[in-house]
């Protein structure tokens, strides 16, 4: 298989070193440079929690659900909590300093038309949606139109930096081969994204700890890796977070903060 740089080098040209520490080592001349911003790496010496985004994203979710979610959240002082995006204005007035409120687009299919991706983007920005993880463009993606996937995320950037919120690209890596997922890895990151994700937790398989080392091997230390799928106890995302993890998706948060 060919290795990352190789990779690298054919989507973007045989550009100048890149000085970010990402496995790609030519410059990816990314949408945002990342290369001043502190590492995207977690410190054992963090509280669990505030790494862990509080999740519920099923369809038979219920309001009650998304009180409770975010009274576990606001106990333990997660890093943020998962919902979808017509529970953002309900999670807003619950939620306590640090918690963030975050939302799903283009989910869990990864296949909308990339103008709906953008006004979802911009309508669940507009209400105040701090981190936003959008599915890649995946049909896009596997159809080979790599050109159409990136300025999907490109332009969802943009609207992220201008309302000050964190994006998260999930790659939907069940899907994907290893070759798929550097490319993945590497268009996210030259789209500017602040991080990369394994799973939607809908796909036929979740997070795995060797896509987890090959997710951080590619982006380098200044883009974070989001862990999500399965892991359901502290055993598990603490292996995730070893592997190269700085977040992890769960919703099982009691069970694994307990």
């Amino acid at each position: 298989m060919k290795d990352i740089p190789q990779i690298a080098k054919e989507l973007f040209g045989d550009n100048h070193p890149a000085q970010c520490k990402g496995g790609h080592i030519i410059c990816l001349n990314c949408y945002q440079c990342h290369l001043n911003c502190p590492d995207q790496v977690y410190n054992p010496t963090q509280d669990l929690a505030s790494v862990i985004d509080a999740t519920v994203l099923k369809a038979e979710t219920s309001k009650e659900d998304i009180k409770e979610l975010c009274k576990t959240a606001n106990k333990y002082k997660t890093a943020a909590v998962c919902v979808n995006s017509h529970f953002i204005p309900l999670v807003k007035e619950l939620l306590e300093k640090p918690v963030k409120s975050c939302t799903v687009i283009n989910f869990p299919l990864g296949a909308s038309l990339q103008k709906a991706i953008v006004n979802e983007a911009k309508a669940v920005l507009t209400i105040g949606t701090e981190e936003v993880d959008l599915v890649q463009n995946l049909s896009a993606f596997l159809s080979g139109d790599y050109k159409s996937n990136l300025q999907c995320m490109q332009e969802v950037v943009k609207l992220c930096k201008q309302h000050k919120a964190l994006l998260k690209v999930i790659l939907e890596t069940c899907y994907l081969t290893e070759e798929q997922i550097i490319i993945s890895c590497l268009l996210a990151k030259k789209a500017g994204a602040d991080f990369v994700k394994t799973s939607t937790g809908f796909g036929t398989a979740g997070a795995t700890i060797d896509n987890i080392k090959l997710m951080r091997k590619i982006v380098g230390p200044k883009i974070g890796v989001k862990a999500a799928g399965g892991i359901k106890t502290k055993e598990q995302a603490l292996a995730m977070l070893a592997a190269g993890a700085n977040r992890i998706g769960a919703s099982s948060v009691k069970t694994i903060l307990q």
